[in-house]
């Protein structure tokens, strides 16, 4: 069984995702046979070594964008209970929520006795970044058993790393006061339209009238960029906006059978939560061009109809806009901060967001209620052009490099309030 799924994500990586073409021969899928193999044949092959190894896999394509997963589950299921950011040589702890023999502010400088800088070096194919504070250690650190702990005062010692099952993720949608003149707008993911849509009427008369606003996506999943297109009439000057202006990219749609029966399913499925009729005739419009090129390979979607919805009248709101940003704000996050750099009311601040969205548009091949493959179809020009944002991000205006005082006190929001008064 393991052995039929795993030639089923190979012949989709190899035909459906969107960087078939540009990154053909850069994966090793006999290597992963054989391992497969092998340990089906010492029956030692469990769902979750599965994951891992497929995983392992996807590592070839150096992608984020993709990922393999039990059905229903995070990403990253299981973890140490607490979350690490590399800050020279040592892993600082930034936050912990089941393991409480670490506090925020503590360091690892070592695991099962191996220093940092030997890690990043065993692991820098899965680290995918070149900047420490751009790493992701998540899975890194489920590899280990102990860990090398130095506290606020300098005492260290040695605990032993346990798994625990991760938190099931809680989105967070908030539009409050700092002052009297300056809202804090707090948006983790661009993923629930009806209720980021309800906040934004019910708010709209603080938009409309306070002077400053600073928009906090440094965490941020992503999500559908529909979404965010009722906030972005409040953060641009003239009388209307047009999408288009902003795009130079053409995106190409990897229009194979799979992908549109697939991204169909998926759009069809959001239409129940869209109440914006604009939003709902984007969406239709979108399904009907997808269906109309099913099995035709990369095809630049021609949105015609869509052309007057991109076009968006803005909203009295605030005259200054700065946006808080950060590695872990990517997909639908990174487009958004990518648009509203347009506005010269805008400000970004922060550190480069992850840069996804080369390859985007993701679709979701499920096996049954047991696994799920999620990869992209969709990408833009700049790739044939050698000018992707992989492992780059979107730029902000003011790079705040990230240290271990974030843990203690918020930089970023102290730097947005120091520029606004």
């Amino acid at each position: 069984m393991y052995l039929t799924i795993f030639e089923e994500i190979v012949q989709t990586l190899h035909h459906d995702y969107a960087g078939c073409i540009d990154k053909k021969g850069w994966d090793s899928p006999n290597f992963y046979r054989n391992k497969i193999s092998r340990i089906q044949e010492q029956g030692n092959m469990t769902d979750h070594t599965f994951v891992e190894i497929v995983e392992d896999y996807l590592l070839d394509f150096k992608d984020l964008h993709m990922s393999f997963r039990k059905s229903g589950q995070d990403q990253s299921i299981n973890y140490v209970g607490f979350n690490v950011r590399r800050y020279e040589d040592s892993l600082f702890v930034v936050s912990n929520t089941k393991e409480k023999r670490v506090q925020p502010g503590e360091y690892i400088t070592a695991l099962d006795g191996i220093s940092i800088p030997q890690l990043v070096e065993t692991h820098k194919r899965r680290l995918m970044e070149t900047q420490a504070e751009r790493e992701n250690w998540s899975s890194i650190l489920t590899r280990y058993e102990t860990a090398l702990v130095t506290d606020q005062v300098g005492q260290t010692f040695t605990i032993d790393l346990r798994n625990y099952e991760k938190e099931r993720y809680q989105a967070e949608y908030s539009l409050n006061e700092l002052s009297p003149d300056t809202l804090l707008f707090k948006l983790t993911d661009f993923m629930d339209h009806h209720a980021i849509s309800s906040l934004l009427d019910e708010k709209s008369h603080l938009l409309k009238s306070c002077d400053h606003l600073v928009i906090d996506v440094r965490l941020n999943k992503g999500g559908n960029d529909l979404v965010y297109f009722k906030l972005l009439p409040y953060l641009f000057e003239g009388e209307e906006i047009d999408l288009n202006d902003f795009n130079s990219d053409r995106m190409l749609t990897n229009c194979t059978e799979r992908n549109v029966e697939l991204r169909v399913e998926f759009l069809k499925n959001l239409q129940p939560s869209i109440k914006d009729e604009n939003t709902l005739n984007q969406l239709n419009a979108l399904i009907r061009k997808l269906e109309e090129n099913k099995g035709k390979g990369f095809v630049e979607l021609d949105l015609a109809g869509m052309e007057e919805s991109l076009l968006i009248k803005t909203k009295e709101g605030p005259k200054n806009i700065i946006i808080l940003t950060d590695v872990y704000c990517g997909s639908s996050g990174d487009s958004f901060v990518e648009i509203c750099k347009n506005s010269s009311k805008v400000t970004v601040i922060g550190r480069p967001t992850m840069g996804l969205n080369d390859y985007s548009n993701l679709a979701v091949r499920n096996w049954g209620d047991q696994f799920e493959l999620w990869y992209p179809t969709s990408k833009l020009s700049r790739v044939d052009k050698g000018e992707g944002m992989s492992g780059l991000g979107i730029q902000p205006d003011h790079y705040i490099p990230w240290s271990k005082e974030h843990i203690k006190e918020d930089i970023d929001l102290k730097k947005a309030i120091d520029m606004i008064t």
